[in-house]
């Protein structure tokens, strides 16, 4: 137990580094943040494909949205990153696609205050997610940050686009859907191919060499969502014959947390000035699921919509979700509700806080260690997105 508070103690100080830096990089105001992921981080660019099956631009999508309206998030209104974002005082990073043309997004400065790569269905693997049709992988998000990367050459020359770069925020979550629509799913050749064991062994080998790309095109400040409870979300959870947790999805999960916090530790140590850094969505979802109450919320066991059991586990527009929608944590099968969102980043912005850096103590009075309470990421998502 104390060598896992002191690694987790570890990697709070070093998000809190990654924030506090960022956030002087730009004179006082909020960071650039370059976000990576799935259907918890998408904010539209699924929307752009004609043919994915990963999307969630309908009602009751976006009830909850200061809109009303739906814009490609998978959940009632914001996700983890919005909140987060109005936390900092910057606007949430727009979906790459939203950028119709890239001439004018260098003309506009739109691509100089970040951009929200995240796709639904995406995942490690480049073979995850193959069954929604059209979708960004992760290898191809870093390719879209590539482009991107190019146009702020164009725009403000080599030199000023580095300095940009490495000052920026890298958020990263993925890795659920290599699980639950890859490991996990009877039809895909991956979980007939690998143990467990090998499986970690191919996560791992695939997101160090795409974590190296990342660094090779100038990021440095590196914030690795680790996988949250994934045994323990509605989908998962009909599985059961009780309707508990299924405690070996939860441990699959552990055990690649584990492995992704060495790989990053690992980075840390051989590549000149990565800071890089798991935050531990685990232990803050289970928070979440294991004592809602706490927290102000009724139900964790069931998605607001009622669609556990539904194939994709979406709200979708036929469905009737909960009249109390600020009371589940789950909105659908897969994600957590905007009430949930902004405890989490509530969370995750105490944390940050606790773990940075003070004054520095005097030799004879040390002052006490970074705060121990993980910091949160996104929670799975759909038939997961």
């Amino acid at each position: 137990m104390a060598a896992a508070l002191a690694a987790l103690a570890g990697a709070m100080a070093v998000l809190a580094v990654l924030c506090c830096s960022a956030a002087a990089s730009k004179q006082g105001q909020g960071p650039v943040t370059y976000v990576f992921g799935d259907s918890m981080s998408d904010v539209g660019n699924n929307n752009y494909f004609q043919l994915s099956l990963a999307k969630s631009n309908y009602p009751w999508y976006g009830i909850d949205y200061p809109t009303g309206l739906a814009t490609g998030r998978f959940t009632n209104g914001r996700t983890i990153g919005d909140y987060m974002a109005d936390k900092f005082g910057v606007a949430s990073p727009p979906p790459f696609l939203s950028l119709t043309s890239m001439a004018a997004a260098v003309d506009d400065d739109g691509i100089l205050g970040g951009v929200n790569f995240a796709s639904g269905g995406a995942g490690i693997l480049n073979e995850t997610g193959v069954y929604f049709v059209e979708y960004f992988s992760f290898d191809e998000q870093i390719s879209c940050f590539e482009a991107v990367k190019r146009a702020m050459v164009a725009k403000i020359g080599q030199e000023a686009a580095e300095e940009a770069v490495n000052a920026a925020i890298f958020q990263i979550g993925l890795g659920s859907n290599d699980y639950i629509n890859n490991f996990l799913q009877p039809f895909m050749a991956d979980g007939t191919t690998y143990t467990h064991d090998q499986f970690i062994r191919l996560l791992v080998a695939t997101l160090d060499r795409q974590l190296k790309r990342l660094y090779g095109l100038g990021a440095r400040n590196v914030a690795f969502n680790g996988l949250p409870p994934l045994g323990c979300i509605p989908a998962q959870r009909v599985l059961s014959p009780t309707g508990e947790c299924l405690a070996h999805v939860n441990r699959y999960a552990a055990r690649f947390n584990a492995a992704a916090k060495k790989l990053l530790d690992g980075m840390n140590a051989r590549l000149p000035g990565a800071r890089m850094a798991l935050a531990d969505c685990y232990s803050v979802v289970m928070d979440l699921i294991e004592h809602p109450q706490k927290h102000g919320f009724t139900t964790s066991d069931t998605s607001c919509c009622g669609v556990d059991s539904k194939v994709g586990g979406l709200c979708l527009p036929d469905s009737k979700p909960c009249s109390a929608r600020d009371a589940f944590v789950f909105w659908d099968a897969y994600h957590t509700s905007d009430a949930a969102n902004r405890v989490i980043a509530d969370r995750l912005w105490a944390d940050m806080h606790l773990a940075a850096p003070g004054p520095a103590p005097r030799a004879t009075a040390p002052g006490p260690g970074p705060a121990t309470t993980p910091a949160p990421g996104p929670a799975p998502g759909p038939a997961r997105a």
